[in-house]
């Protein structure tokens, strides 16, 4: 047993423990307090007043709660991100039970798969984040100042929790060239990131950081190749929340002030890269044009006026004395901030302003209208309230009293109209007539705008030097009226890019211009100007000007990049006005709810993208091969046999292959394909060619096409050779067919349709057909009595797409494109079926293509009715069919008669030489051939290209081909080319090809430059003569036919390329 003094001696070893512990805890109590009297006793000592001691007391007690309110915010996110169910069920529901299980949200989706697998790759994006600070970011710093070469990063930890993705909501109804994705992101980490710069004994780092907000990725443009996106743009509708908490030396930035100030100037620099219309676009493939896709065109524009307000709340009080106020209005979309002027002494004031916004993105944008009282100190708040402009957008015309939130009481009266873009300038005059009837009680606001231009600054090229040949470090200055834009500066080059936009409101376009600078970064020395009428855009095509620009005062060769885009502002003259909850519920419930809607309040016609109808056709012919390689080979390879061949084509996401030829190595296949594509950057035509065998096929090479390079030339017919095999090549002709709005055509398109056929038995296609399905109105309901899901099935021969099906409404709106090809306008017929939920049927429309070929334009826009329902039952679409031209169908003197071609623009078809300018027969210096048959050049052709190179400054003439040439012998001609350009007969504009013996379809390929300025280009002719060798070692030529061109009929800059018909000689 233990004895009573061992008990005792036990007893006091923890006791002295204690003594010793309170002494530690007594001294740093103590040390404490001294440390908290020493600055009282060392401003007593130098004899500093007692304020500074009270001062830095405040200080660090406002840095303390600063502090204690960051780390408690922290802990609590980290708890809420960890505990994430507990939390919800705890805080938010208190009873878990209380969320029935019918509840769910579908446009935003959960997606805790990627969460999951960001948890488990953050680890890694940890190391990668440390390798880079370490390794690439430190190096560089230290590099920058020589004060920073001791700067390192002491500790790089992300911390255990990652960066969550709450939901994602996809937008895939507005445009059917990208995928819109809205990613709710939220980050609670215990990121600990340390630096230290020995050289002055400082450290400094962060402890825990706070970012929540909606980031919105933009996938475009999809292209029909593999990464099958363009690139990926990323960008904050609205700035996100953002928390930091400092330690070490930047802990002076929680001091009350430079909290706020430091956290908005962080805010300010992840604003200027991430939070709209800045934006950051990462390219997935070559040749974007990446200013275009940083700086799209607007969404829209919101002409936003306020009219007045009622029942403000009165602030300037005195006392017991009750005053009124002197309210002014802010508007706020995103960056852009507009303040109306103040009323003095009125609650109830008008203000009778009007502000153009840009939209940027619909949905997401939104409207702030905040109200304040004028005061000499600080103006005093008085109320605001938030507008969706996703939900203008839908009523067109918005017209409302809004009240105002966090107030007593007010309300604000608005009246927002939505413009649309328009890519042409036929309305303008009206636009400009209309504009000038409104009338605004603050004459001092500007006018209304007509239109908006966007100017891509790309790039220059040879800008002059600075003094002492030094390089010059060029910026530019865009200007339009009043409004001038300055560009980032690109230092030490002569060659600088840029890769900017500017967006101006242009109120007549008719009487301004662009005003573009080139100047050095001091603004002293000027390096070029350029001044640019935008009446020159009004007559461009689709109001777009995409070149290159000689700069005035400059070096002789300084030129500039410039891409400028004019849209006319067009109003919804039909939109009647609404209010807000209007548009909220037809957004619920896809349309006007009931049958008893009123016609006079909906849309008389569609409103559908810019993008609409803007397609086009590739027509693909694929001819023969030639030299194929055998594959089928017998005794391993000692008898040589031949191959199987067929031919798989793919392009815009389609797929076509060809019949195998049995046991050929020239292998003819003449089949067809067509396929409807967008022009889109990095699109290829391929094509590969195998050996069908009974295992394997075999492989015998491939070719890749640019599809920019085909609709750039329109037309291409010749031999490729195929790549990554010992021989073969293969003929093919692609044509980008041009559309045409004249319907004269048709019977030429038609008859040539019956002059062709394919092994493929497809019928070239006449007409493209585009469909615009907009919304229905008074549906008959279910036998139920319930409201249908309605989707509508579109048919056209043998092809049909579906359109979404629209929630419960009796009123469905898809907004949905559509295209089909029409083989004859005249006999095809497209019906749309209405049903509900692809089952029960709710009625049919019946609309025959050629009731299209008597509107004008070949369009049709309105409410039709639909059979097989209730007597009110419509549909509202837009049908617009563009007839299918080619460079073998001449259509050129019903476009002469017509004044013009009434295409799209990129419409060049044959040009007959008859209906060119014709010379004198006495010009005519060669010998001829008399009593030529006209019917022997029937189908006589030459193939030339006609192009003005500014950056050159040179006509270029190139003579590609000849086909179906005459012979008066037996044998093929021996043909060659020799032109002039008149009235100049000098041996300066005269050229000639080589020879080619014996051929009636010879190739030349060859390239004619002339020495010429643009204007002396557009004043001469071509007199072209496709000759025949008669005799040996004779220099006398026999004329076959001859083709006559007047340049100043030819799109020079833009270039051309096609056959020509050779004419008869005349004696």
């Amino acid at each position: 047993m233990p004895s009573e003094d061992d008990e005792l001696h036990g007893s006091a070893q923890p006791a002295k423990g204690c003594r010793g512990a309170d002494a530690v805890s007594g001294l740093c109590s103590f040390g404490k307090c001294l440390g908290a009297l020493l600055p009282v006793y060392l401003a007593g000592y130098f004899g500093f007043s007692i304020f500074l001691v009270v001062l830095g007391l405040m200080l660090y007690i406002g840095w303390r709660n600063s502090r204690d309110g960051k780390e408690s915010r922290l802990r609590s996110a980290m708890y809420a991100m960890e505990k994430e169910q507990d939390f919800i069920a705890t805080t938010v529901l208190r009873d878990t039970r209380s969320l029935p299980a019918w509840v769910s949200y579908p446009d935003v989706e959960k997606v805790e798969w990627l969460n999951k697998i960001l948890l488990q790759a953050w680890p890694f994006v940890g190391q990668y984040v440390e390798k880079l600070l370490m390794e690439t970011i430190a190096p560089s710093i230290r590099a920058s100042n020589s004060h920073l070469q001791t700067l390192s990063f002491s500790m790089v930890n992300l911390g255990v929790q990652p960066m969550r993705v709450i939901g994602v909501k996809a937008h895939t109804e507005h445009d059917k060239k990208q995928v819109l994705l809205d990613l709710y992101i939220s980050y609670a980490g215990d990121v600990e990131i340390n630096v230290e710069v020995k050289k002055y004994f400082c450290k400094a780092g962060v402890k825990g950081i706070q970012l929540h907000g909606k980031l919105r990725v933009i996938l475009e443009p999809l292209i029909g190749d593999v990464p099958l996106v363009g690139a990926v743009t990323l960008f904050f509708i609205r700035r996100p929340t953002l928390d930091i908490n400092w330690t070490g030396l930047t802990n002076l930035l929680d001091i009350p002030g430079l909290n706020s100030m430091s956290d908005t100037m962080i805010m300010d620099i992840i604003a200027s890269y991430l939070v709209l219309p800045n934006r950051l676009t990462v390219p997935l493939v070559a040749d974007l044009h990446i200013a275009q896709l940083q700086s799209p065109l607007p969404r829209g524009i919101v002409r936003v006026f306020v009219l007045e307000a009622q029942d403000l709340v009165s602030k300037d009080n005195y006392g017991i004395i009750s005053g009124k106020s002197d309210p002014y209005v802010i508007l706020r979309v995103g960056p852009q901030v507009f303040t109306s002027h103040h009323v003095e002494n009125n609650l109830n004031p008008q203000w009778r302003e009007m502000y153009e916004v840009i939209v940027h993105e619909v949905p997401g944008q939104e409207l702030e209208v905040e109200v304040f009282d004028k005061d000499p100190d600080q103006d005093d708040f008085m109320g605001r309230f938030k507008i969706d402009l996703g939900l203008v957008k839908k009523a067109q015309l918005v017209d409302e009293w809004f009240t105002l939130k966090d107030t007593a009481s007010g309300r604000v009266h608005l009246k927002l109209e939505w413009l649309s873009l328009q890519a042409n300038a036929d309305r303008l005059e009206q636009i400009l007539q209309r504009n000038g009837n409104i009338t605004l009680l603050n004459k001092s606001s500007d006018p209304p705008s007509a239109a908006i231009l966007t100017v891509y600054l790309d790039r220059a090229q040879e800008l002059p030097m600075k003094k002492g040949n030094k390089e010059p470090n060029p910026m530019v200055q865009v200007s339009v009226q009043d409004t001038t834009k300055e560009s980032r500066t690109c230092y030490g080059t002569n060659n600088p890019q840029w890769q900017e936009a500017f967006t101006f409101f242009i109120q007549d376009p008719r009487k301004q211009d662009i005003d573009i600078q080139v100047k050095d970064d001091d603004k002293a020395a000027s390096l070029g100007t350029l001044s640019v009428p935008l009446s020159r855009l009004l007559s461009s095509a689709e109001l777009t000007m995409n070149q290159w620009f000689q700069l005035d005062r400059s070096g002789p060769v300084s030129r500039i990049y410039i891409k400028a885009v004019l849209r006319v502002l067009l109003p919804n003259e039909n939109a009647s006005p609404s209010t807000l909850d209007s548009a909220v519920t037809d957004d619920l419930h896809g349309g006007n709810v009931g049958t008893g809607v009123d016609v006079h309040s909906r849309p008389l016609k569609t409103s559908p993208d810019s993008s609409f109808a803007t397609e086009g056709v590739l027509r693909i012919h694929l001819v023969e091969a030639q030299d194929l390689i055998a594959k089928d080979c017998f005794m391993g390879g000692m008898i040589k046999g031949k191959s199987d061949p067929y031919v798989k084509t793919r392009v815009g996401g389609s797929t076509f292959q060809s019949r195998v030829v049995q046991e050929n190595l020239n292998p003819t296949w003449n089949e067809l394909y067509e396929v409807i594509l967008t022009q889109l950057p990095g699109q290829d035509v391929q094509f590969e060619v195998y050996d069908k065998d009974l295992d394997r096929d075999d492989f015998l090479g491939r070719l890749k096409i640019s599809l920019s390079d085909v609709i750039s030339s329109h037309h291409i017919d010749q031999w490729f050779t195929l790549s990554e095999v010992k021989s073969g090549r293969i003929h093919l002709v692609l044509e980008w067919l041009p559309r045409l709005s004249d319907p004269g055509c048709l019977d030429q398109v038609l008859r040539y349709q019956t002059q062709h056929s394919y092994q493929n038995r497809v019928v070239p296609s006449a007409a493209l057909l585009f469909i615009y399905l907009e919304a229905a109105h008074s549906l008959p309901l279910k036998k139920s009595g319930k409201e249908p899901k309605v989707g509508a099935e579109l048919c056209l021969r043998g092809a049909s797409c579906r359109t979404k099906v629209c929630d419960r409404a009796v009123s469905p709106r898809w907004d949905e494109a559509f295209h089909f090809l029409v083989h004859d306008p005249r006999e095809d017929t497209l019906i749309i079926k209405l049903s509900h939920a692809w089952g029960l049927p709710l009625g049919s429309l019946v609309l025959p293509v050629r009731e299209l070929l008597s509107e004008p334009g070949l369009e049709l826009d309105r409410w039709l009715p639909v059979d097989g329902a209730l007597p009110a039952s419509q549909v509202l679409l837009r049908a617009t069919l563009k007839i299918l031209g080619s460079t073998a169908v001449d259509c050129s003197r019903i476009q002469a008669e017509d004044g013009g071609s009434q295409g799209d623009g990129n419409t060049e078809p044959i040009i007959s030489s008859k209906e060119t300018a014709a010379a004198p027969a006495s010009e005519m210096r060669q010998r001829v051939t008399p009593g030529r048959r006209a019917a022997e050049l029937e189908g006589s052709q030459v193939k030339l290209t006609l192009r003005y190179s500014v950056e050159e400054n040179r006509l270029l003439v190139v003579v590609l081909a000849c086909r179906h040439l005459p012979s008066s012998t037996k044998d093929a001609p021996d043909s060659c080319v020799s032109f002039i350009l008149l009235p100049d007969k000098s041996k300066t504009t005269k050229r000639k090809t080589s020879v080619k013996k014996r051929e009636t379809n010879p190739e030349f390929n060859e390239r004619f430059d002339f020495e010429l300025s643009l204007e002396e280009a557009k004043s001469r002719r071509l007199d072209l003569e496709v000759k025949n060798s008669t005799t040996f070692m004779s220099r006398e030529r026999e004329v076959i036919g001859r083709v006559q061109i007047d340049l100043a009929r030819i799109d020079l800059k833009s270039g051309v390329t096609q056959w020509y018909n050779l004419t008869e000689v005349p004696n």
